[in-house]
């Protein structure tokens, strides 16, 4: 059984002068899309509860952060060790609950309500509450993460009916655009209708993320399905009208619904 160990001195190895050319020629900026990649192979395999996978997307993840320490350690910047060293402190800092003494700190709410005094505490608050929010965030996490801080402060909706109804008046301003014909105005409207749709989820307890992931894979099924189904037809799908696939979009529906039953 390799450790962790072994992992960072190959790593040590792969970015010697003996060592792989491809290895030694990477930089941060170079490993991002890695990083994102395998980030997202992850949430696949949770998704599925592919442990196995779950297993291989974690070890390759951690390839990345040890490939990222093993860069900054060469420009003499931090090591692997600081990074375990920081994490460690910063849950022991952060959970005075239970690696100390703080006896009014019992459910998880009261967690999110101490959160920003133990940030205080390290002197790492903000001048201004949405200030540090990722730009490199995807845009549904980052708009939920908006959310959030704002609502800390008081800033949100108590009723989630008027949510309901923000997400109404803003598919009427965008109705509107539509009508007029100004295009500049009707991405602003719709990205403002997406934001509030992001609201409607997080009042809910829902992540946008996971439901679009779930929509795009329902629609991927059942297309599939009904270019199967036009198959047999002896049709493919951009030989029928519109009509035609409606219908067989309804079938699919139909087996879904009689197979649920």
């Amino acid at each position: 059984m390799y450790r962790f160990e072994d992992l960072v001195k190959i790593m040590e190895t792969l970015r010697s002068k003996d060592g792989c050319p491809w290895d030694r020629k990477q930089t941060y900026e170079s490993l991002l899309p890695y990083l994102l990649e395998e980030t997202y192979e992850y949430i696949d395999a949770v998704r599925e509860k592919d442990y196995e996978n779950m297993k291989e997307e974690l070890g390759d993840i951690l390839l990345q952060v040890v490939f990222h320490s093993r860069i900054a350690k060469e420009e003499g910047k931090f090591s692997i060790d600081d990074v375990v060293n920081e994490v460690c402190r910063k849950l022991i800092f952060r959970h005075p609950h239970v690696f100390g003494d703080r006896k009014d700190i019992k459910t998880d709410k009261d967690v999110l309500k101490a959160w920003d005094e133990f940030k205080r505490a390290e002197g790492k608050t903000r001048k201004l509450t949405l200030d540090g929010i990722p730009r490199s965030l995807p845009p549904l996490e980052r708009a939920m993460k908006i959310q959030k801080k704002a609502a800390r402060v008081g800033f949100d909706w108590s009723d989630s009916k008027d949510v309901i109804k923000k997400v109404k008046e803003e598919l009427k301003e965008v109705e509107k655009e539509i009508e007029k014909g100004n295009r500049e105005n009707l991405e602003k409207e719709i990205g403002d209708l997406l934001f509030s749709i992001v609201n409607l989820a997080r009042h809910f307890n829902v992540s946008p993320t996971v439901a679009l992931h779930r929509a795009n894979e329902k629609f991927i099924e059942r297309f599939s399905r009904m270019e199967k189904l036009a198959k047999k037809t002896g049709k493919t799908l951009s030989q029928m009208t519109v009509e035609e696939m409606d219908k067989l979009w309804e079938t699919v529906k139909k087996e879904e619904r009689d197979v649920s039953v």
